[in-house]
């Protein structure tokens, strides 16, 4: 206790993460210097490697992690990105959208080893607008496989 019955002030420079009367804890901020990335720019260092892979690819524009996958598509491209000749890419329609999905978490699971986190039947009811959490969580397995193979 310093004079007074007080507690001690922090060093200059850092906030008091003690609580009297009156006092609100202090927001600590997280610092870029460590190297921490927020949620934000992870999602968009992954959506940016996507495009990269994805490249050249017909029907393949990435903007999100939602309806840029709806058609299964872009799964596919990625996919084919690292197994150019498992299937013909060219052969897709993003029209068939089931055998899409089917295609590419088929192809991932039994040549990247990368378990389906979505289910072919879950896309389809999500439709145009697929949940992006579940979008992105599969994207980041599919990139911690895929990259063993870069």
């Amino acid at each position: 206790m310093a004079a007074g019955g007080q507690p001690p002030s922090p060093p200059a420079g850092l906030p008091s993460l003690c609580r009297g009367k009156g006092e609100t804890r202090a927001k600590l901020k997280r610092s870029q210097s460590f190297g921490v990335a927020s949620a934000s720019s992870i999602k968009q260092i992954l959506l940016e490697w996507c495009r990269n892979k994805t490249l050249g690819y017909q029907h393949v524009d990435l903007q999100n992690f939602s309806s840029s996958w709806s058609d299964g598509m872009a799964f596919c491209a990625l996919v084919h990105s690292f197994f150019p000749d498992a299937f013909d890419y060219n052969a897709l329609s993003p029209a068939q959208r089931r055998q899409n999905f089917e295609l590419a978490f088929t192809m991932a699971e039994n040549l990247a080893n990368c378990e389906r986190l979505i289910e072919v039947e879950d896309m389809m009811v999500m439709g145009r607008k697929p949940d992006p959490m579940c979008v992105f969580t599969y994207v980041q397995s599919l990139y911690n496989h895929l990259r063993r193979f870069e």
